[in-house]
């Protein structure tokens, strides 16, 4: 028989097993909102695949059909940080619930559009209570996990948005090819419907914040023109990509030539090279903070130029559009982590102004593109633009490099990683792809 002295070593073993396989279980209900996300993603996203329809049956321009993207992105950038404020101390789950219907109201809404005009002001609608729900999201995901577990909460969330962009964008095109451009909306409202029930069925009740923090102390991050080098920097890199990929499906079968039926693989292309890049960006940018921003922009001002070189030939803008993919999100970590060393001190609007950022970008890069393809220019064009807009983002990002080196840090600033570990009133910042938010 063991001895008293042996079975407390062993206690301790099993109690720390325990302790372990608990930590290593995820609750479903962050499943829920990874899946959530998921049909967020593809909304925001799927249109890319699905102009030509669009413009076609609401008798617009391709240019005009851009718009929606516009649309959409200006929803996120007014709806993220006005929600992130207004929702702090509205019951949670409620919100949840709340949003989600909304957002699922907003695409049977564009599913049923009799006009180019109402189809725009669903997409917008459909935007505000995607940001929304971007907001409250993150904070309930983690706080239903323990502190060493919250970015594994949060990296089921961005997942859904990464997901979106290898799967459900693709779908989204292949049901516009096939079925039409309303089919997509329709399945999008499907999977918001099944995230409703996911929502009211698995996800607890989360205590409200103790205290609401100042909105006036965090709206003073924006005297620091740090902040705004930043926010321009977000901008310009997002947007530069998405004038170019907002109009990526025309040009494949107008300019390289290739059939229609290839615009949902080549998507789903762009997106394993967002994913890809995602995850490579995220392992290195906390030690290189700035050269993965500089590289990064860099590689997809290259690949930008390559696009509008080379757009006629259909195997280099089919990989080009790995690249560009790849580009793009590997430079998200960076751009995000770095707006949280430069705001910090503010982070119920940190990370909602990160998202702001990235969507003024979705919003001028389409507006940049179609403007350019009215004028006469064609699709290729759009990526010249693009690129004129990355290159303006690296010139701001040697501005910010130069300042951060002579500036010392201040008590204003919180210098972190780019995985910043959140506290209850922290919404921390997802990766878009959104783009990405």
């Amino acid at each position: 028989m063991p001895s008293a002295a042996e079975e407390r070593p062993r206690a301790a073993r099993a109690r720390a097993d325990s302790h372990s396989r608990s930590r290593s279980r995820m609750p479903v209900a962050v499943y829920v909102l990874g899946l959530s996300v998921f049909a967020l993603g593809t909304s925001e996203f799927m249109l890319s695949g699905l102009l030509p329809p669009i413009a076609e049956d609401m008798n617009v321009t391709i240019p005009q059909a851009g718009l929606l993207i516009s649309a959409f992105a200006i929803g996120m950038v007014v709806g993220a940080p006005l929600l992130a404020v207004a929702t702090l101390r509205l019951p949670r789950r409620t919100t949840l619930v709340s949003l989600i219907s909304l957002f699922g109201l907003g695409q049977i809404a564009g599913a049923l559009a009799p006009s180019y005009e109402l189809l725009f002001a669903s997409r917008i609608v459909s935007a505000l209570a995607c940001a929304g729900f971007w907001a409250v999201g993150a904070a309930v995901a983690i706080a239903m996990v323990p502190v060493d577990a919250r970015a594994r909460a949060m990296a089921v969330m961005i997942g859904g948005l990464s997901i979106a962009n290898v799967l459900g964008v693709p779908a989204g095109a292949f049901l516009g090819e096939h079925l039409g451009w309303r089919s997509a909306f329709w399945s999008v409202g499907a999977a918001s419907a099944v995230a409703l029930v996911g929502i009211l069925t698995l996800i607890p009740k989360i205590p409200l914040p103790a205290e609401k923090p100042s909105l006036g102390r965090e709206l003073r991050i924006y005297r620091d023109r740090q902040v705004w080098l930043a926010i321009g920097i977000t901008a310009l890199a997002a947007g530069g990509v998405f004038c170019a990929f907002s109009y990526l499906s025309p040009l494949l079968t107008d300019v390289a030539g290739l059939d229609s039926g290839w615009v949902p693989w080549i998507l789903g292309l762009f997106g394993v090279g967002a994913l890809v890049g995602t995850t490579v960006g995220g392992r290195v940018a906390d030690a290189h903070l700035f050269g993965v921003m500089l590289w990064g922009i860099t590689a997809s001002t290259v690949f930008l130029l390559a696009l509008a070189l080379l757009a006629s030939a259909a195997a280099a803008a089919i990989g080009l559009s790995f690249l560009i993919g790849f580009s793009a999100f590997f430079t998200a970590p960076a751009l995000n982590a770095r707006m949280f060393n430069v705001a910090g001190a503010a982070p119920t609007l940190a990370g909602a102004t990160t998202t702001a950022a990235f969507n003024l970008g979705n919003t001028g890069g389409p507006w940049l593109g179609g403007t350019v393809i009215d004028a006469g220019y064609g699709f290729a064009a759009t990526a010249w633009a693009g690129a004129a807009m990355t290159v303006t983002a690296i010139a701001l990002a040697v501005i910010a490099l130069r300042l951060d080196r002579r500036t010392p840090p201040r008590a204003t600033r919180v210098v972190t990683s780019s995985q910043p570990t959140p506290v209850p009133n922290q919404l921390p910042t997802p990766a878009p792809a959104s783009a990405p938010r």
